[in-house]
């Protein structure tokens, strides 16, 4: 089972740390990062906006 109440609860699986390891990063704050960039695509679509932003609770 996955928990996504804690990061220290699940302890990521061989698949996970090679999807970290191989991900293609950039800086968000300047939209340089296509897995935010996607996410941020993906939300607007569904909920039928023409943008989405992005705001991780601390």
């Amino acid at each position: 089972m996955i928990l996504l109440t804690s990061d220290t609860e699940t302890k990521p699986t061989v698949e996970m740390r090679q999807a970290i390891a191989t991900a293609e990063v950039g800086d968000e704050q300047k939209g340089e990062d296509p897995t935010v960039n996607r996410l941020l695509d993906r939300v607007a679509e569904l909920l039928g906006k023409e943008a989405a932003l992005f705001f991780p609770e601390p």
